[in-house]
């Protein structure tokens, strides 16, 4: 592990499990995930300093609820359970938990009624972020309440001898006051981690780690052209030199010119050695008739193994294949991290066919974005190219809302380039940590000169985040959104509507498909 110092989060299903390592990491702690049914034996040999209990959908009384063996209260590590977690400590150790006559979903104002190191540093009124139907009714023996919302009494408490505490609501989501300091309170004042996280302390030891494990074998890296592939490989090659061999396949799903300028970018920048494969055909003739975004994704994933498959073929030696996965990918794909909801499939996790007998190199598996573009800058690869805005794997694939044809493909990457070139002319582009365009399936009336027009739309899709795991719409200029959507129907053939897609994640993903 990183850092001697760390909290282990154990997760029960919550959507913002993923938050709670993001906040921690974000005062130099180092947090990660495990699920809830991770054996206690396995738990005492991490030695943490410290224990969190995430959310989850279920009721503890539930007959399949998750729960956790009783005997990890005697651990004497101090432990935070928050809203079901919470819930989930006081049933277990004999309090009353039901179900509750007013839910409380949203903002909520908590009254702290009681200050100690736990609530050192906040206010006695804060906002917080309720997402709860249950609530403690009373409390186990040896606890006390800290705090209490209008709908919830024991919204805060504490267990002075055994070093339980809980809350309610969501320090982990933005919409708390305050929530990053109660975090850091549990975490620092009283699980006494030292402040030791730092992912540029992250680049010598992956170096070392994937040099003992390649053992002077050849290795290939899949290098799609994004930030997280590329840091991949240039760590790597860090590591193991021209024994690294990347790919760059051009699914015939990317941006205007994208494959041509990303490979010169890294054999003249990076001075990586890059195979470059148009296998565009072979994915655009199998994706034909295709509407399903998850059959999109298992259709372009599995061709894209086929071709790294014969690629490897071709290359004597080979025991390991690099990948940019990143801790959000895996939580987002699979449920490694309890009964959480998988959201959507990543071509690029979960495994490689047995027959091509490759282990993975997941070197930024651990990692968020943020973290990622730190390492990269570590590595001397140029800032504007890490400052570049992430693109999916399945590429425009799951920005074609519909059956994917050359046609469509060409209007989206017409309207997608006007867009992002106008970000930067308006010097916009930094500002988001996301923009693009989708077409839809729709097709309206309109007027351009004297003739009536039925053509497609486009939406522009514009968002705030700091990794990904939430997001905000980006409130961009007027002007600026009225001069792209002319340019757009101006310019590209087969658009005459331009609209701006205003959710944010949650309720939505950024992606829309």
């Amino acid at each position: 592990m990183i850092s001697r110092d760390k909290i282990l989060v154990l997760d029960f299903g919550s959507q913002y499990t993923q938050l709670i390592v993001r906040k921690i990491r974000e005062f130099n702690v180092y947090a990660y995930v495990l699920p809830y049914n991770t054996p206690l034996s396995q738990i005492k040999k991490e030695n943490p300093k410290g224990i969190i209990f995430s959310g989850g959908p279920s009721s503890v009384y539930g007959s399949n609820a998750p729960t956790i063996e009783k005997e990890i209260f005697n651990l004497g590590i101090p432990i935070l359970g928050i809203c079901y977690g919470l819930q989930l400590m006081i049933h277990l150790l004999g309090g009353k938990v039901e179900k509750s006559p007013k839910r409380e979903f949203g903002r909520a104002s908590l009254e702290i009624k009681i200050f100690n190191l736990f609530m050192e540093g906040i206010p006695e009124r804060i906002n917080v972020w309720m997402s709860h139907s249950d609530k403690v009714i009373s409390l186990a023996d040896g606890f006390t309440r800290l705090a209490s919302s209008d709908n919830t009494e024991f919204a805060v408490i504490y267990n002075e001898k055994l070093k339980l505490f809980g809350l309610q609501f969501h320090p982990e989501v933005h919409h708390t006051e305050f929530g990053k300091k109660i975090l850091e309170n549990f975490s620092v004042g009283i699980c006494k981690c030292d402040k030791t996280w730092e992912p540029r302390n992250f680049i010598k030891r992956i170096i070392q780690e994937v040099r003992e494990k390649a053992e002077g074998k050849n290795v290939v890296c899949a290098l799609s052209g994004g930030v997280d592939s590329t840091v991949a490989a240039v760590l790597v090659h860090e590591a193991i030199g021209d024994k690294l061999t990347c790919i760059h396949i051009d699914n015939g799903l990317m941006r205007k010119n994208e494959s041509k300028d990303v490979v010169k970018f890294f054999r003249k920048n990076l001075h990586l050695r890059v195979k470059f494969v148009d296998a565009s055909r072979k994915f655009l003739d199998r994706l034909k008739n295709v509407v399903h975004p998850e059959e999109k994704r298992r259709i372009i994933g599995n061709a894209f193994i086929e071709v790294i498959e014969e690629e490897v073929k071709k290359i004597e030696n080979v025991s390991y294949l690099v990948q940019g996965t990143l801790y959000p990918d895996v939580i987002e794909s699979v449920s490694v991290k309890g009964p959480s909801a998988v959201i959507k499939t990543h071509h690029n996790v979960g495994g490689l066919p047995e027959k091509m007998n490759l282990k993975l190199i997941e070197p930024l598996r651990e990692l968020f974005k943020d973290e990622v573009r730190i390492i990269g800058k570590q590595l001397n690869i140029p800032e504007d190219f890490l400052n570049r805005h992430p693109f999916p794997g399945p590429g425009l694939g799951v920005r074609i809302i519909d059956e994917i044809t050359e046609e469509r493909l060409n209007i989206l990457r017409d309207a997608d380039e006007i867009f992002v070139n106008e970000l930067r002319a308006w010097n916009l582009y930094n500002s988001v940590w996301q923009a693009f365009c989708v077409l839809l399936p729709v097709k309206s009336v309109g007027v351009m000169g004297d003739e009536r027009t039925y053509e497609n739309t486009i939406v522009l899709r514009a968002v705030t985040s700091t990794d990904g795991m939430t997001a905000d719409w980006a409130q961009l200029n007027p002007e600026f959104l009225k001069q792209v959507s002319n340019k757009i129907v101006n310019e590209v053939k087969g658009v005459n509507r331009v609209v701006y897609d205003i959710t944010s994640k949650p309720p939505a993903t950024i992606e829309w498909e």
